[in-house]
């Protein structure tokens, strides 16, 4: 038991390794120009030892990806659980920017940055998860319209579209802004929130325990997401 328990370890270390490599040189060389030969050199393992645990290229890549959203998911729960506005539409968004500019290539599938990601960007956004990630917004967004904590007079078709664009607009604006004008990392996310509050939250105040009972049902969503990317991972990793 013990020596089959080093095994799985062992073999979870040299997945981890794998996924650690694939990162680096995609943020250097970028999607297209990254080979399973250049990912194994990086690795120190066999090219075939890659295929011990996935089999094509792009299942890699996917798993690449599932690890960066289960992270980046983790991180955003903890900042949401750490604070009490956390949960309303202006702290999921605050919260969601400033951890996506630490997963540089979460950023780029955002993005669409062909440079970086090239054809996973647009794989990324036409899977049956993304279509599931969407849906999820929306049932969150809903609950939050219940709530009272965001504004009604709006289609959710139209809030979804408003949020997407001041989301994205932060990030595409910020390589035309000279010197003077560029903000850090925090003050982006806070921004964001700023504005997603001021045009999309409803201008009241919310009692504690609706914001707790948003905050509770929002942590079960993110926690049910991660779980099941979280095993599906495990299992590709202890192949």
């Amino acid at each position: 038991m013990v020596e089959q328990s080093r095994e799985v370890s062992r073999r979870e270390e040299r997945a981890r390794r794998i996924l650690d490599a694939a990162s680096t040189l995609i943020l250097r060389w970028g999607y297209q120009k990254t080979t399973l030969d250049d990912i194994s050199r990086e690795a120190g393992v066999a090219k075939a030892t890659i295929y011990l645990h996935w089999k094509t290229r792009e299942e890699l890549f996917a798993a690449l990806m599932r690890r960066e959203k289960v992270e980046m998911t983790e991180e955003i729960m903890q900042y949401v659980a750490a604070d009490p506005q956390g949960a309303t539409m202006a702290g999921m968004f605050k919260y969601s920017a400033l951890v996506m500019m630490k997963h540089p290539l979460i950023k780029a599938v955002f993005l669409q940055d062909m440079d970086v990601i090239g054809k996973l960007a647009q794989r990324e956004h036409s899977t049956a998860v993304y279509a599931e990630q969407l849906a999820g917004f929306n049932t969150y967004l809903e609950l939050l319209r219940e709530q009272g904590l965001v504004r009604t007079d709006l289609s959710l078709r139209v809030q979804g579209y408003m949020m997407s664009a001041i989301f994205m607009g932060f990030f595409f604006v910020a390589p035309f802004m000279p010197d003077e004008y560029m903000l850090s990392d925090e003050e982006i996310a806070d921004m964001i929130g700023e504005t997603i509050h001021c045009t999309i939250e409803a201008g009241h105040s919310v009692p504690s325990e609706k914001l707790q009972a948003v905050s509770d049902t929002f942590m079960q969503y993110l926690d049910l997401a991660v779980t099941r990317a979280r095993e599906q991972l495990r299992q590709e990793m202890e192949s």
